[in-house]
């Protein structure tokens, strides 16, 4: 039995329909990526999986029961995508508040050693940056060792280094719990997730591994030095950067030929799989029409 489901659930609010026909488990271990554009229904969906919203229509389960019993909802741990804490808290007491809720927490001093939060212990929260609140407020959805983690954009906000710090952190947990996240970064989710969901327009674009989200779109980059290029036959896109030309095609064998062929001079040829950024795009684009 999964974790979490969603069978055929949709939500709507007043006359916008924010999920439509939504099926989907989250079976244990390993990280779950969801993404889609603004307004694709991530939020919601997770909103809906932890008991914070109700269906429509359709039905959700959390270990098989509803996501409103609290017997279920001490086996989670979620980050919301925004996060009021008590400004007068210290963050020391901000973790003590939320582990008083579980039998086993984690110990203070070693959760914020983890989220480098250990220096601002006796801070109030009030004080702290935005990236130090965004940390906490991680940090506090896993004091009860939960089975099941529901980060929404966990990394918003942060410098480049405590993103990284958090990857590891999150990778880690991955390998004995589960953890569902939401993700603006598309580098974030190429990096962290085992699973990836695309969602778009309400709906489930895709759900499958990195590499074979990226295999049904079936794009290739053809990167190269040249200073002439003639109209090509089978390309779907051209960018220019750092004075390389990269060509996007489903058929770069054909494209390469067509170079030979028509006498395109150039030099230092690459060809690699499309990114998730570009998966993401062309699923989203092709399959919701915006």
């Amino acid at each position: 039995m999964p974790l979490a489901r969603t069978i055929d659930v949709t939500r709507r609010y007043g006359d916008r329909t924010a999920l439509d026909g939504v099926s989907l488990d989250i079976p244990a271990g390993g990280v779950v990526g969801l993404l889609g554009p603004n307004g694709a229904g991530k939020s919601t969906l997770i909103n809906l999986l932890v008991g914070l919203r109700k269906p429509t229509s359709g039905a959700v389960e959390l270990f098989g029961g509803d996501p409103r019993d609290p017997a279920s909802r001490r086996r989670i741990g979620v980050t919301p995508q925004e996060t009021g804490l008590p400004a007068t808290l210290r963050v020391s007491e901000c973790v003590a508040f939320v582990a008083a809720h579980f039998a086993d927490p984690v110990p203070a001093g070693a959760l914020l050693e983890d989220f480098g939060l250990a220096e601002v212990a006796r801070r109030q929260t009030g004080g702290l940056s935005g990236g130090q609140k965004r940390r906490l407020a991680v940090a506090l959805a896993f004091v009860g060792r939960p089975e099941l983690v529901f980060l929404d954009e966990p990394t918003t906000g942060l410098d480049v280094q405590a993103r990284r710090d958090l990857w590891t952190y999150i990778k880690d947990y991955g390998r004995t719990g589960t953890v569902v996240l939401t993700s603006h970064y598309l580098e974030e989710i190429e990096a962290l997730a085992d699973r990836v969901v695309v969602i778009g327009g309400g709906r489930v674009l895709a759900d499958d591994t990195v590499e074979s989200i990226r295999g049904m779109v079936g794009i290739h980059r053809v990167s190269l030095d040249t200073i002439t290029l003639p109209e090509l036959p089978g390309v779907v896109g051209v960018e220019e950067a750092a004075g390389r030309t990269s060509l996007l095609t489903p058929d770069p064998d054909q494209l390469v030929r067509d170079l030979v062929a028509m006498n395109v001079p150039f030099r230092g040829l690459q060809v690699q799989p499309t990114t998730l950024e570009e998966a993401f795009l062309t699923l989203t684009t092709a399959k919701t029409g915006s």
